[in-house]
């Protein structure tokens, strides 16, 4: 017979035994959520390392395949543009390894002939780009002027790896290719869609939204700046005008030779424009005095 309130005793004990079980139990489900927790957090990241990964991979192998053929309509290294609609003059693709044919400014006469090369990540670039988009359109649009525009990428360092001076390039060379008369629509928002320097420059598929959103949609144009395809061809059509990081004198374009400083470098009937970037007046003054002079 059991002693009298042992019962009582074994309950308590029962029940103590139970709540420390339970608290275990608790201890052992809190753990393994946690667990569970950083694997999915660390899977997150990697997941987003492996795609910044994928996309500055994706152009150092395009950087280091032997140059291709350039883009059609811009077998000086630019495409110019001309006329009420701004439609690109149709050129052949410039051959791997050969040299850009000059554009033949004569046959432009009496047009004022303005020639840009600009860097989609450069801020200068985009203040100019900015302050005489519309009056060099007006001026093109009038039969007054025609503009050349160069694109090329000497500021993949100012975004964080992942190369957008050149990604941005190609893209511009897509639309080149297959979509040329819309060029001038492409690279004004190209401008308006700068990401700042020493930040993260846009995707491929975030310049194929700014490329869409100018009008240039296609199917051909996606595929062509997801692929790069034009990429080895930026690299080469750069180290033209800046062999190595070093400044190369120009010749062709410019009435006596100068040398390539850096982005915006702008001639106008092959005197080059060293005025203020952001006033168009500036500007329309030094242009038409090119054409009297």
């Amino acid at each position: 017979m059991a002693a009298p309130g042992s019962n009582n005793q074994q309950g308590k004990k029962d029940r103590r035994e139970a709540a420390r079980e339970k608290a275990r139990l608790e201890r052992e489900a809190e753990k393994r959520r946690q667990r569970r927790n950083r694997i999915f957090i660390q899977g997150g990241i990697g997941v987003v390392v492996l795609a910044i990964v994928a996309v500055v991979a994706l152009v150092i192998v395009n950087v280091n395949k032997p140059a291709g053929p350039g883009p059609l309509n811009m077998a000086s290294d630019g495409i110019l543009l001309s006329g009420a609609n701004m439609t690109a003059t149709k050129t052949t693709a410039i051959k791997a390894g050969a040299t850009p044919v000059v554009t033949n400014t004569t046959k432009l006469k009496p047009m004022v002939n303005i020639v840009t090369y600009i860097d989609y990540q450069c801020p200068y670039c985009q203040q100019f780009e900015t302050t005489n988009a519309n009056q060099i359109a007006t001026w093109v649009k009038a039969a007054q002027a025609t503009i050349e525009i160069h694109p090329i990428a000497i500021l993949d360092s100012s975004s964080l790896g992942n190369k957008y001076s050149t990604r941005a390039a190609n893209a511009a060379a897509c639309v080149a290719n297959y979509d040329p008369n819309n060029y001038y629509a492409v690279n004004t928002a190209l401008f308006a869609n700068q990401p700042a320097e020493k930040t993260g420059g846009k995707t491929d598929s975030e310049l194929f939204s700014t490329v869409s959103g100018a009008g240039s949609g296609s199917a051909n144009v996606k595929s062509c700046i997801t692929s790069q395809q034009f990429v080895p061809w930026v690299t080469a059509a750069t180290a033209r005008v800046h062999p190595n990081g070093d400044q190369k004198v120009f010749t062709g374009v410019a009435k006596t030779p100068i040398t390539f400083g850096g982005t915006p470098t702008v001639f106008v009937n092959g005197v080059q424009y060293t005025g203020s970037l952001t006033d168009a007046t500036a500007f329309a003054t030094f242009t038409a005095q090119q054409v009297t002079g």
